[in-house]
């Protein structure tokens, strides 16, 4: 790839300093409490559409801006006609689904509600148990299975009788029911990072459900100090190396409740990607490897249990798997995710044991970004055939063609396509607007808006959008791609502080990222630039680029954000003397090491939930890792080798309740720091877990940290 010259390539939307200082003067001051509120600014996000089978309606669950609960909507196929459908008085709607084309059942509290479109009627139809969740009805339509503590239970409609079908589940050793790895130790359901639940087969005499049993497992102390006295608090938590979650996919009869398991390879080293029927009984089985460096497709015929390899993939260089699978409408073939080329496509094998190549239907020039989802005679996927900031959803007709985009809206847009493929119900985001869903004709044409979420209080004022810009790496002959928000009344002669954050590997998107945008947008109103790169490990930039980062974290991605430093610093308007970095998980790893590996790159760092050792990593993270009996020069990067380069101004935050990246490990760096006598600060949550920009009070506090520690050493420019 040649190298090429600073320049920039692409612009989301015009111009981006040319707001009136008046204009931001009548909005009044954005604060940290207005983002935080209640009910918050952004309003509701609505749940992705549930189609009725005939495709003249579709239904999700959300409600108006300000109002409490989470009510059933339903909405016509060409989103002219939408309302609210669900009594008011009764609890949030959960689980959404169609028995006809004429009713819906819904999850509401321990009960199940019917809702008749014909006669306009909401009533409470029968109980089920105390905490039940991953509602599905029966290919009759008269029964829906659910999940309640691990086990499948059955919902017997015209009886208004609850069976319980397994005896699987087993409770959690945690006695604090939260975090990522506050689980089961055996349940049906998905895996602790992914993995499908459990799926009806075409005559409904059969289901097919995940398995996941932890016991094997190493137990981990995560002490609640909340707690009347200090509680250990112990949770199933491996590391690399260690054994993983047994998973295994079984196949219940639903009358007699006899289960058969497959015998899928390695149920401790493989994951379950997914598993689904063809119409004529048929289970397709997607697993990969943990390492991802080995994927299988299965198939067992109708009203067997032997397992038949239709294809294998296998390569080194894999690091994570973005993969997934369906039948093909004739039933006989299979389409699948995969990443065999320079970028991830589709591919389409015969089930039968001809071991025929798999053939390419995508366009090869960009990648697939999601699972094929199959409607009527076509293959819908979203994809970044734009550019890599953008996500589109494509139709391809299986007859042959071309692939052709179906949305238009510049952004992020995710598709859930009508039974008959004729119309595409999208979540459309983008910089300066939050998750909305939207409809359109799968044949093209203008989207018409669904719903609308956000406050009068967030719609009132002008949100500045993004600048998306590209440039050289200057470590090797990469483009590197990046993100930028700037202060909406920048003035001429000033140079402005830099923030680069939250990074991560795919940030330079459009998209609205909750919490996260909120915060950018609030930095830039204080008269901060916002940076986002796409680091190597991004999709949308090839094969090569995606796959360095395997056993390289914290390493050439961090060169990647020294190009880009010296990329801002090349801007007239760009204090050099004045840039600071910020993230949390894998963004707070990136925040620390480059701290430490590149002093004075960045003279201000934030790292949130900062994975410092990789010893510590979860099992999963083997594959960018791998194992310390494999490669155990790479279990020495740990942070606080480093400890002693440490000269910026650092502050860690963490969760105690944190089972992602033990508290522990952010605890162990502070002491090395100390003893070298570095300075640095610290801010803890005592209840928060990995996902603390998401929990109530915790964001509130901690970003409130950050954007404080941040105006307190680059708001002010030096004398």
């Amino acid at each position: 790839m040649q190298q090429i010259s600073f320049w920039k390539t692409w612009v989301v939307t015009g111009l981006l300093m040319a707001m009136p200082a008046t204009v931001t003067a009548q909005e009044g001051e954005l604060t940290l409490d207005d983002l935080f509120a209640t009910p918050k600014l952004t309003g509701t996000t609505p749940s992705r559409p549930a189609w009725a089978p005939n495709s003249e309606h579709f239904a999700f669950s959300w409600s108006e801006p300000g109002d409490p609960g989470l009510g059933l909507w339903v909405s016509t196929s060409d989103g002219k006609e939408v309302r609210l459908s669900s009594n008011t008085a009764s609890a949030s709607v959960r689980d959404i689904a169609w028995t006809d084309a004429n009713t819906i059942v819904s999850l509401r509290g321990n009960n199940l509600w019917q809702t008749s479109l014909s006669q306009g009627d909401d009533l409470q139809f029968m109980p089920v148990e105390a905490g039940a969740g991953n509602l599905s009805i029966s290919p009759s339509g008269n029964q829906a299975a659910y999940i309640r503590n691990g086990d499948l239970w059955l919902a017997d409609f015209p009886s208004k009788q609850n069976r319980q079908l397994t005896e699987i589940g087993i409770a959690s050793l945690s006695s604090l029911q939260k975090g990522r790895y506050s689980r089961p130790e055996r349940e049906i359901g998905p895996g602790i990072w992914s993995g499908p639940t459990y799926k009806w087969s075409p005559d409904g005499k059969t289901i097919a459900f995940h398995a996941v049993d932890r016991r094997e497992m190493r137990k981990v102390p995560f002490p609640d100090y909340l707690a009347a006295e200090t509680n250990p608090n112990e949770v199933r938590r491996s590391y690399p190396g260690d054994p993983n979650e047994i998973r295994r996919v079984g196949l219940l009869d639903v009358e007699s409740g006899n289960i058969m398991y497959l015998d899928l390879p390695d149920p401790h080293a493989n994951q379950v990607i997914d598993f689904n029927w063809s119409p004529g009984g048929a289970l397709l089985v997607d697993i990969a490897s943990d390492t991802a460096v080995e994927r299988k497709l299965f198939v067992v015929a109708p009203g067997e249990s032997q397992l038949r390899e239709i294809w294998r993939g296998v390569r080194e260089s894999r690091m994570y798997t973005s993969f997934g699978s369906t039948w093909h409408p004739d039933g006989k073939k299979v389409v699948f995710l995969s990443d065999m080329g320079d970028r991830y496509g589709l591919y389409t094998i015969d089930a039968s044991p001809s071991r025929d190549r798999p053939q390419l239907l995508t366009d090869p020039s960009y990648d697939v970004l999601s699972a094929p989802s199959i409607a009527g005679d076509a293959l819908f996927y979203a994809g970044n055939g734009v550019n890599p900031y953008e996500q589109h959803v494509y139709r391809l007709n299986m007859s042959g063609g071309d692939p052709e985009q179906v949305t238009r809206l510049s952004g992020r847009n995710d598709g859930y396509p009508s039974p008959d493929g004729r119309h595409l119900v999208f979540m459309h985001s983008n910089d300066t607007s939050p998750p909305e869903l939207y409809v359109v004709s799968s044949e093209g044409g203008d989207a018409t808006r669904v719903t609308h979420s956000p406050l009068p209080a967030f719609t009132e004022r002008t949100w500045a959008a993004a600048e998306y810009v590209s440039f050289p790496s200057l470590v090797d002959d990469y483009t590197l791609h990046a993100r930028i928000l700037k202060p909406t009344n920048m003035q001429p002669g000033t140079k402005y502080p830099v923030l680069f954050g939250p990074v991560y590997s795919n940030t330079a998107r459009n998209r609205w990222a909750g919490n996260y945008s909120l915060v950018q947008h609030l930095l830039a109103k204080k008269g901060y630039i916002i940076v986002q790169v796409d680091s190597r490990g991004s999709n949308g930039y090839g094969r090569a680029f995606r796959e360095e980062f395997l056993l390289g974290f914290a390493d050439q991605d961090i060169e990647d954000y020294s190009s880009a430093v010296a990329y801002m610093e090349s801007l007239v308007y760009v204090d050099p003397d004045r840039i600071g970095i910020w993230g949390s998980s894998y963004g707070g790893t990136l925040s620390v090491y480059s701290l430490l590996m590149k002093p004075g790159l960045f003279q201000v760092g934030v790292a949130a939930a900062a994975a410092v050792d990789p010893m510590f990593f979860g099992t999963d993270d083997v594959a960018i890792v791998r194992r310390p009996q494999t490669h155990p020069e790479i279990f020495e990067r740990k942070a606080l080798n480093y400890a002693a380069n440490l000269e910026d101004k650092l502050l860690f935050i963490h969760g105690i309740q944190d089972h992602v990246v033990p508290f522990k490990t952010t605890a162990v760096l502070a002491e090395e720091l100390i003893k070298q006598g570095k300075d640095f600060d610290f801010a803890f949550a005592p209840g928060a877990t990995h996902g603390w920009s998401r929990e109530r009070n915790y964001n509130r506090y901690l970003f409130g940290k950050i954007i404080e520690y941040f105006d307190r050493h680059l708001a002010v420019p030096p004398e």
